[in-house]
This record gives C-alpha cells, sequence and structure tokens, in this order.
C-alpha cells in the first residue's frame, strides 16, 4: 500500500486531524514531508503526542530504519499501548531486545518509543498493511475515548 493509500485512509476517519508540515509552515524543516495523527474534531492540535505518524526521513537519534534516499524508504508509528504491543512483538514494551528496524514490511518496537508501546512498519507491504490499517485505527479510537474521558463525558 501507498504512503498516499495509508493518509487517504487516516483522513477518513471522524474527528481526525492530520498535520503535515511543509515549508512556510511554522514547524520545524525537520518535520516537513512528514504526517503526524491526532484525535482533534474541533480542528485543533491537542496538547500531547499524536497517536501516530508517517516519517520520511531520519531524525537525528533515530537513523536505524534508513529512511528517505534514493529508494524512497518511509515508515508508519503508531502507539499501540502495552498488551497490543505484546501481542504484536512478543514481549512487553520495555521487557524486549532491540529489533531489526530497517526491514521492511514487519512490524517490530519502534527504535526509539518501543519500550513506550510505540510500533512502527517501514515500507508497509501485502503482510503488515492490513495489520497497520487495523492500529491505526484502534490508536484514534483510543485517542477518542482518551479526549472523552478527560472531557467528563
Amino acid at each position: 500500500m501507498s504512503m498516499e493509500q495509508i493518509l487517504a485512509t487516516v483522513r477518513s476517519f471522524d474527528g481526525v486531524l492530520v498535520l503535515s508540515p511543509g515549508p512556510g509552515s511554522a514547524f520545524p524543516d525537520v518535520a516537513w514531508g512528514d504526517h503526524f495523527f491526532y484525535y482533534a474534531p474541533d480542528g485543533e492540535i491537542p496538547h500531547g503526542q499524536p497517536y501516530g505518524t508517517v516519517v520520511t526521513k531520519d531524525y537525528p537519534d533515530d537513523e536505524a530504519s534508513h529512511l528517505g534516499g534514493p529508494d524512497g524508504r518511509w515508515r508508519v508509528n503508531v502507539h499501540v499501548g502495552r498488551e497490543r504491543f505484546r501481542a504484536l512483538v512478543g514481549s512487553y514494551p520495555r521487557d524486549g531486545e532491540a529489533a531489526e528496524v530497517a526491514e521492511t514490511d514487519v512490524v517490530v518496537p519502534h527504535p526509539v518509543y518501543g519500550a513506550l508501546g510505540w510500533v512502527a512498519v517501514v515500507n508497509p507491504g501485502e503482510r503488515t498493511t492490513g495489520v497497520v490499517l487495523d492500529l491505526l485505527r484502534a490508536a484514534h479510537d483510543d485517542a477518542r475515548a482518551r479526549t472523552v474521558r478527560r472531557a467528563g463525558g
């Protein structure tokens, strides 16, 4: 599945805000070309981290996936929480071994945020596209539930 197909699916979620910084925006140039997913039915960036991202290049201290470059590698990152993380990778977030995060089309612990319950997939393909979309939908639903709970509803 292409990055655009994944973005189109996420954009179809109710109350989603897909932040896609680019030149001329108020965001640092390191974020240009990347995409950050929030539950934000009011269209305002909420306080806190997104529930998922698509990144198109390596960041400082996050170079293990070898993103960007001539082959255009990119990575989907999703916060899945402790139990879902264990079901996906076979260990709890803080208990796992470092994974090979450069392999494509495989769900692995996020190279930086794995201990916090994040997983990553470089260039999702036939094996992982369905899983990635399911994880993004579940992360969106979790973010919505947190927002409702915090609002007292």
